[in-house]
């Protein structure tokens, strides 16, 4: 009989530890949201004006060479203050590097990164500090939370992507360093001006990450004009990885295609995310549609490198629809903490465009994806040479 008790009372203990840990698991994993990977994970922190931003990335793998201008370099390209044609706050994004590295290389360990704001104007937002700018997180922040950092958008600003930039600087020298990934972004779009392609040499050449600098002046002539009206303007953003190995990816709620749209979601401004063909595949027939297979390869990639939520092998390829910047200079209707009606325009600084300084972010977003399910694969398939 006590052997009985006893074995109930160890049941009844295990089933509300279990319980208990569950519960936890939930609460961390469905209500933080903050925390990107699970074999690669990143937790971002900081707010817009607040005294820094960074992240903790944890789950690298040790005896990656890595040095503080690896990351820099990354950051770089998405800082603020770098053309007319973005904000002009004067951020250096200067990258701190606080553990996981010794010696120059990767100890496995979770990598500390802190990034000083040293340029904020917190008194540009204390006139709009109880109202609501449209098309900003501020009233469903308030809504959710019941108070709300007002500072240049405090937790809900672009200026929180940085970090996201340093982490995919590790992610995609670990990557290349492994399989020779590459990753490339650029704007195919910006407003109503459509960029033909010409040559990813072009990119690095001119402020706009446009595959084609005949375009360039148009290009600067129009964004000058918006940002001369203090209005704003969206982007369509282009992304590719290419040298993947097949086989990342998981059935059915882990589809690498899943996750790629699941990041690209979470950048600030993003309304659209197609893999491959994407929304073109409507018009398309099943019969020119699907990707022949060949012994030496595919024919097509209207694909887009993945098929049934696992990478093929091809060229990963992914398109952003980028709105435009919801801080403009234009008086628009709102309402106040107290519901009454209000007119309000946006000072400050801020980006015409935000999808031009948007694609170094997307190019790290999709390689932290890449490295979490690399990651997985070999903790599953360890066996197995990936590729």
């Amino acid at each position: 009989m006590l052997m009985h008790i006893t074995q109930v009372c160890i049941k009844n203990f295990c089933f509300l530890l279990l319980r208990l840990i569950f519960l936890n698991l939930f609460v961390i994993y469905f209500m933080s949201g903050n925390s990107l990977g699970s074999s690669f994970c990143v937790t971002n922190f900081g707010e817009s004006h607040g005294p820094a931003i960074g992240c903790v990335v944890d789950g690298c793998p040790p005896g990656l060479e890595l040095e503080i201008s690896d990351i820099q370099n990354e950051l770089d390209r998405r800082r603020p203050g770098t053309s007319r044609h973005v904000t002009q706050r004067k951020e250096l994004d200067k990258v701190e590097i606080l553990s996981g590295i010794y010696q120059g290389v990767t100890t496995g360990t979770p990598i500390a990164l802190i990034i000083r704001n040293t340029d904020a104007r917190s008194k540009d937002y204390s006139k709009i500090s109880d109202s609501f700018r449209p098309g900003h997180a501020d009233y469903t922040y308030w809504h959710k939370y019941g108070l709300r950092d007002p500072r240049g958008g405090g937790r809900a600003s672009a200026r929180l992507t940085a970090p996201t930039v340093a982490a995919g600087a590790i992610a995609k020298k670990w990557l290349t360093n492994q399989y020779g990934i590459e990753i490339q972004g650029y704007i195919s779009q910006l407003g109503s001006i459509q960029i033909p392609f010409k040559s990813l040499d072009e990119i690095v050449s001119n402020d706009f990450y446009a595959p084609n600098l005949e375009i360039v002046p148009q290009l600067e002539t129009y964004m000058d004009n918006i940002r001369y009206k203090g209005d704003s303007v969206g982007a369509r953003i282009e992304i590719f990885a290419k040298n993947i190995p097949t086989g990342l990816g998981e059935p059915i709620y882990s589809r690498l295609d899943a996750d790629i749209a699941h990041v690209m979601m979470g950048l600030n401004a993003v309304k659209g995310v197609s893999i491959g063909s994407g929304f073109n595949c409507i018009s398309h027939f099943g019969s020119s549609h699907h990707d022949e297979i060949l012994p030496n390869g595919f024919i097509g990639n209207n694909s887009g490198g993945i098929l049934g939520g696992i990478s093929t092998g091809q060229p990963i390829i992914v398109s952003l629809a980028i709105k435009p910047t919801s801080s403009i200079r234009i008086e628009k209707q709102s309402v106040n903490c107290s519901n009454e009606p209000v007119m309000i325009k946006t000072l400050g600084r801020h980006d015409p465009c935000v999808g031009i300084r948007a694609v170094p972010i997307a190019e790290s977003m999709l390689a932290i994806i890449l490295i979490d399910h690399a990651l997985r694969y070999r903790a599953q398939c360890g066996f197995r040479e990936i590729g």
